[in-house]
């Protein structure tokens, strides 16, 4: 009778164990849009537009001063400090990840602490007085809202800090660009400059080997403002099978 006692006391502690691991909101919900109604998954790719340039998705004027609570060691200077990635960074990770130093550096913390909380208490913090977003209409906050509880991914998993290099498949990766992005991009990746200085060219290869994070934030949600379709479709195992292939691309256009 004693031993089965413990015996069933174990099975009771490898359940509590197991529930934990896949019941762990930043695991099970930030990194598993399938828990959503499909009809959701648009809100959460509207909030991860916003988070980029949520001035330029609404089609509304950009904010032109300093946002009152960008920190005064920050050396960003006007509109860029409404930018919700421009304190949390584009690996949502803040001051403990690539915007830990250089030219980024707030020393405000990233939104992976917000994975899995309740989307109304992120939509209140949004209108709280250090973010100042109560100018945006609802729907754009339940929006972003929604990105944060449900649509981040833990980035060091996937992509390492130190070489910048991702965790893809570049060969899988190839076949997805090629039917998917070159259309816009062009079979080099070349054939849409960012920076609009033909001196300084900013192509598709250059982004992703010298930001990936912001090339992994920007395959999964699209470009603010343009055509340029959101991966969620796609698994995240796709999506970074395409981010490996972007950052084997030229980082100048051959003549």
């Amino acid at each position: 009778m004693k031993s089965a006692g413990i015996r069933y006391t174990m099975l009771i502690i490898v359940f509590l164990l197991i529930s934990a691991f896949v019941l762990t909101p930043s695991t099970a919900v930030s990194e598993n849009l399938d828990t959503l109604p499909a009809e959701r998954l648009q809100t959460v790719v509207t909030g991860g537009l916003l988070y980029d340039k949520w001035w330029k998705e609404l089609g509304i004027a950009k904010p032109a001063s300093i946002h009152p609570s960008y920190p005064e060691i920050g050396k960003k200077r006007g509109t860029s400090t409404w930018r919700c990635k421009e304190c949390h960074g584009w690996d949502y990770k803040g001051s403990k990840g690539a915007y830990g130093r250089g030219g980024h550096y707030t020393g405000i913390r990233g939104i992976r602490v917000a994975a899995g909380t309740p989307e109304k208490r992120v939509t209140a913090i949004l209108r709280n007085k250090s973010h100042q977003f109560d100018r945006l209409p609802q729907r754009a906050l339940q929006a972003i809202a929604a990105f944060v509880v449900y649509g981040q991914v833990d980035m060091d998993k996937y992509i390492d800090r130190a070489s910048k290099k991702a965790k893809g498949d570049k060969a899988s990766g190839g076949r997805l660009f090629q039917t998917i992005c070159a259309r816009c991009h062009g079979a080099d990746g070349t054939l849409l400059n960012f920076s609009g200085d033909p001196k300084n060219p900013e192509y598709i290869g250059t982004v992703a080997t010298r930001n990936p994070w912001e090339t992994l934030h920007k395959i999964r949600y699209g470009q603010p403002g343009e055509q340029m379709p959101s991966m969620l479709a796609l698994s995240l195992e796709q999506q970074l099978a395409i981010l490996a292939y972007t950052q084997t691309l030229p980082l100048r256009r051959h003549q």
